[in-house]
């Protein structure tokens, strides 16, 4: 548990290799440019990082998940628009390796392991974030399938994605019992992408808006029938929380580093200024807070891997580390100064990537109702 085994070390550094020779030089464009990083994510491909927990009859590894949440944190320390790339596809593998029939899964996780194709869910609206259960896409029941309509914001991968797993309801009068999950194409007929989202962070994931408009379905494309959809889009969160975490981690850590870096060599009343006091205790609070992070982060990994009460403690790392990335990056930058205010400076992107960490896969305040909600049925 307190030691990395020598697999997923030699994992974790061809991964670091990988972000220091790949995806670092580019962040800084991903970030201003916003535009997805298609040359990393095909190499990402290449390199079996997207497949790397299918089973072997897909193209894939079968890494476990601790594995995975290092590379996680691994591509973080160079890019969080990478890492969660590399996250989303993993969530949505997970959901047509449970769902999907035999026909769709040989056609699409192949592919999708390659990064080939890419494929987005679309939950979140403009009244149904946290609240899933006020989803408004309509699913109409027809002869052969449903037809979709509604839209979805602030969707990851909107803009590029070849295929979407939509959550819909076929009643809203039914709320969560009404909802259901289908596998839609981009080339279907109604299926449309509407504007980007212009987002302050985590930028270059293609972010927007995805509508349905009359858009047929055939029954052998809902993945999870009403009353099933909710339950089984929620499954995903506990990798999703995870994920998380390992990027909150990773993002504290390439702050951390900076901070140190910038420390030992800004000079200021004649010395370093990492002779301070006041700057030694922030860098030694810094590495506590990381390094409790991280092993919060692989014990909710090793625990989905060995079949542990889950959902406490990945909540509890998923609250936890994107907490601490946000103080840690927060001090790194005073750490820097008016350098680190720059638009220039790397720890001002790391600055706004950290803070959707307390939102995504659940916000902060949804992590401590799950918490205690655990707790108090114990």
């Amino acid at each position: 548990m307190f030691e990395l085994d020598e697999e997923t070390r030699i994992i974790r550094d061809t991964v670091r290799a990988f972000v220091s020779g790949v995806v670092r030089p580019d962040a800084a464009s991903i970030d201003e440019t916003d535009a997805f990083p298609a040359d990393i994510y095909r190499r990402m491909g290449e390199l079996g990082l997207l497949a790397m927990t299918l089973p072997a009859e897909y193209g894939g590894a079968e890494t476990n998940t601790l594995a995975w949440a290092v590379v996680q944190e691994e591509l973080a320390r160079g890019s969080a628009a990478v890492a969660d790339a590399h996250m989303v596809n993993k969530l949505m593998c997970d959901i047509l390796l449970s769902n999907a029939g035999t026909e769709d899964r040989t056609t699409f996780l192949p592919r999708m392991g390659r990064g080939e194709i890419i494929c987005a869910i679309a939950q979140t609206e403009a009244d149904a974030g946290s609240d899933v259960a006020a989803i408004r896409t309509l699913a109409k029941p027809v002869d052969g399938g449903f037809l979709l309509n509604g839209a979805k914001q602030f969707i990851t991968f909107a803009g590029i994605c070849d295929l979407a797993i939509v959550v819909a309801t076929t009643d809203r009068s039914l709320g969560r019992d009404g909802i259901g999950l289908f596998l839609v194409e981009a080339s279907t007929p109604g299926f449309r992408r509407g504007a980007a989202s212009r987002i302050m962070g985590v930028r270059g994931l293609a972010t927007g808006e995805l509508v349905f408009e009359d858009c047929f379905v055939p029954e052998s494309r809902m993945l999870a029938p009403p009353g099933k959809g909710m339950k089984r889009a929620l499954a995903s969160l506990n990798s999703g929380r995870i994920g998380m975490a390992a990027q909150s981690i990773g993002i504290a850590q390439a702050a951390f580093d900076l901070a140190l870096d910038f420390a030992r060599n800004r000079k200021a009343f004649g010395a370093p200024i990492a002779d301070l006091q006041a700057i030694r205790f922030m860098l030694a609070d810094m590495s506590v807070q990381i390094e409790a992070g991280r092993l919060m982060t692989h014990r909710a990994a090793w625990m989905r891997d060995t079949g542990g009460p889950l959902i406490r403690a990945v909540s509890e790392a998923k609250l936890f580390a994107s907490e601490l990335a946000a103080k840690v990056v927060d001090d790194a930058l005073q750490i820097h100064g008016a350098h680190g205010y720059s638009r220039d400076a790397t720890i001002e992107r790391l600055y706004r990537d950290s803070r959707v960490y307390r939102i995504w896969e659940g916000t902060s305040q949804i992590q401590r109702i799950v918490i205690a909600r655990q707790l108090l049925a114990a």
